[in-house]
C-alpha cells in the first residue's frame, strides 16, 4: 500500500496493492495494522454506501460535536472527492484538497475528523462506500456551501444536482469560524 500526504495534515491518499490477472482482481480495502501504521488509528464504527447519478454533488457535510473520520472507496464509477479543513486551530483552516477516486484507480481517501466532506459524480453513476469513526448524528450535522468563494473549490462540474438540504441549509465558511469541528 502506498500513502500520499496532502497539503492538509491528516488527509491521506491511499493506493492499495491490487493483484490483477485474467480472472479479475483482489485487494485489501482495510487492515487495521497497516492503516494504523499510516496514522489511521481510530476505530471504524459505521459503514455507508450510496449510489448517485452523474452530476450529483453531495456535501459539504460535517458534524460539529461528533466529528467523523472517513475512509472512502469508490467501488463503481468515478467521483471527485473533496475535504475542507474546518479545524479552527489548524494552519490550513478553510483550505481544501480533492482527489479523483474510481473503480479503475482503486484509490482511497482518508478524511480525518474536523473536515467538511463532499463529492461529485463524474461517471454515469457511482457507488460510494465509506467507513466512519463516529456514527451519524443528524441533529449535529452542518453543511458548508459547496460553492463558497472563500473556499473556492475547483469542482469539475458547473451545475450540480443537489439535495434540498444541501441547497437550502448550507452556510458559508465565515459562519463556522471559531465554532467548527474539532478533532476530539
Amino acid at each position: 500500500m502506498e500513502i500520499e500526504t496532502t497539503k492538509i495534515a491528516g488527509v491521506l491518499l491511499i493506493k492499495p496493492r491490487v493483484f490483477a490477472d485474467r480472472r479479475g482482481f483482489f485487494m485489501e480495502t482495510y487492515r487495521h495494522e497497516r492503516y494504523a501504521e499510516a496514522g489511521i488509528e481510530a476505530p471504524f464504527v459505521q459503514d455507508n454506501l450510496s449510489r448517485s447519478v452523474q452530476g450529483t454533488l453531495r456535501g459539504m457535510h460535517f458534524q460539529v460535536n461528533y466529528p467523523q473520520g472517513k475512509l472512502i472507496n469508490v467501488i463503481q464509477g468515478e467521483v471527485f472527492d473533496v475535504a475542507v479543513d474546518l479545524r479552527t486551530d489548524s494552519p490550513t483552516f478553510g483550505q481544501w484538497v480533492g482527489a479523483h477516486l474510481s473503480e479503475e484507480n482503486k484509490h482511497q481517501l482518508y478524511v480525518p475528523p474536523g473536515m467538511a466532506h463532499g463529492y461529485c459524480v463524474l461517471s454515469e453513476s457511482a457507488d460510494f462506500l465509506y467507513k466512519c469513526t463516529e456514527v451519524y448524528h443528524p441533529e449535529d450535522e452542518e453543511i458548508l456551501k459547496w460553492n463558497d468563494p472563500d473556499v473556492a473549490i475547483d469542482w469539475p462540474i458547473d451545475n450540480p444536482i443537489l439535495s434540498d438540504k444541501d441547497q437550502h441549509n448550507a452556510k458559508p465558511l465565515s459562519a463556522f469560524q471559531g465554532r467548527a469541528s474539532s478533532t476530539r
